[in-house]
C-alpha cells in the first residue's frame, strides 16, 4: 500500500441487521477515511452506529454493503481467517472492561498475542517487558490484576494491545471504568503513544473531554456521519 493512502477507508458501508420490514439499518451509507498516524475518535448516541462502526474498522465485523478498505484492500471480503490474520498482524484492541486473565501475571497477560503469534517463549517475556516499560509498569510484571488498580489494569491492557507492534490501536471507551485523573492518565498514554510511535488510535467514546485527546472527531447519528471535525472545530 501506498503511504499516501488511508490506512481505513468506509465507502458508502451499510450494516444491516435482519430483514423485511424487521431490518435495522445499523450504518446507512456511511462514509470517511482515515490516515496512517491519525488520533480519530468516535462518537454519538446510543444506537447512533458508532460501536458498528468500530467493529468494522477492527476487522470484527463486516459491512452488509459499501466497501471497508484496510490497507488499500477490500477487508469486508475477505473470509473470517483472513479477517483473524489482519486482526492478528495488524490492529490492538483496548476495552472498557480490561478483558485481562485473572490468575496470570500483568507479563503472562501482555505476552497473549505473541503466543498466538508464535513467537518463540524466549522472546515472549522480554517483549512484555518492554511493552509494560513503555506503559509505566515497570517493577509491576509479576503482579496479578487483583493486585493492580483500575487504571494500572487498562495500562496493561495497552501494553499487550502494542506488544506486536499494531499499525491500528483500537480503543471502545478505554477510560470508561476510570476515575478523572486516572482517565487522564491515560489519554496521556494514549496520546504519547500516538505521537512517538505514530501508532493510528481510532477511539469510541462518550466523554468529550476523552475525545478532545484526538486530533479529530467522527460523530454519528441515527447510522449516519452526523459531522466529520478537527478537535479544534469539534470543541
Amino acid at each position: 500500500m501506498s503511504a499516501d493512502r488511508p490506512l481505513i477507508r468506509f465507502d458508502g458501508v451499510w450494516k444491516t441487521y435482519g430483514r423485511g420490514e424487521a431490518s435495522v439499518h445499523a450504518l446507512a451509507g456511511v462514509s470517511f477515511s482515515i490516515d496512517r498516524g491519525e488520533f480519530v475518535a468516535i462518537m454519538g448516541p446510543s444506537g447512533s452506529g458508532k460501536s458498528t462502526a468500530m467493529n468494522i474498522v477492527g476487522c470484527l465485523d463486516m459491512p452488509t454493503g459499501g466497501r471497508h478498505g484496510f490497507l488499500g484492500a477490500d477487508a469486508g471480503r475477505l473470509d473470517r481467517g483472513r479477517r483473524a490474520t489482519l486482526r492478528n498482524r495488524y490492529i490492538g484492541f483496548v476495552f472498557q472492561g480490561y478483558n485481562l486473565l485473572a490468575r496470570t501475571t500483568a507479563a503472562e497477560n501482555v505476552e497473549l498475542p505473541l503466543i498466538y503469534r508464535g513467537v518463540p517463549a524466549s522472546e515472549r517475556r522480554q517483549l512484555a517487558m518492554q511493552a509494560l516499560a513503555e506503559v509505566g509498569l515497570n517493577g509491576r510484571e509479576h503482579h496479578t490484576p487483583a493486585e493492580l488498580s483500575g487504571g494500572q489494569q487498562q495500562r496493561v491492557a495497552i501494553a499487550r494491545a502494542i506488544v506486536t507492534r499494531p499499525m491500528l490501536l483500537v480503543a471502545d471507551e478505554p477510560t470508561g471504568n476510570l476515575d478523572t485523573a486516572r482517565s487522564h492518565e491515560i489519554m496521556d498514554l494514549l496520546t504519547r503513544l500516538n505521537r512517538e510511535f505514530g501508532l493510528t488510535v481510532v477511539m469510541v467514546t462518550h466523554e468529550q473531554d476523552v475525545a478532545g485527546y484526538a486530533d479529530r472527531t467522527i460523530r454519528f447519528l441515527d447510522g449516519h456521519v452526523a459531522s466529520d471535525t478537527l478537535n479544534a472545530e469539534a470543541a
